[in-house]
């Protein structure tokens, strides 16, 4: 079964490049990459809209490597305008992202 449609997933793909357009991380996209990889490998449909799976992939890097809570160099209120979503809403899709992350085989 595949739970992210190829649109879904290049709609996701677009807005995490319009973020790293605006805030270039190379480390930090190809993290984001890979997450995006993960998210398509999951069984489980993803439930919602991909602006807000792209800004919870960027929400979560940008956390589990840190272990803080924010996206670096960007006000929330200045995140939550460019990628189209509420924090709360890449805080609900960033721990989804955790949890795939973490239910996948190492």
């Amino acid at each position: 079964m595949q739970a992210m449609s190829e649109e879904f997933e290049a709609a996701c793909r677009a807005q995490l490049e319009k973020y790293f357009a605006a805030h270039p991380d190379a480390a930090m996209q190809r993290e984001a990459v890979k997450y995006l990889r993960m998210l398509r490998a999951s069984e489980k449909p993803l439930a919602g809209q991909p602006e807000g799976w792209a800004a919870g992939i960027i929400y979560e890097i940008a956390n589990d490597a840190r272990r803080a809570c924010g996206v670096p160099g960007i006000l929330n209120a200045d995140f939550e305008k460019l990628m189209g979503v509420t924090i709360s809403t890449a805080r609900l899709r960033a721990a989804r992202v955790r949890d795939v992350r973490e239910s996948l085989p190492s």
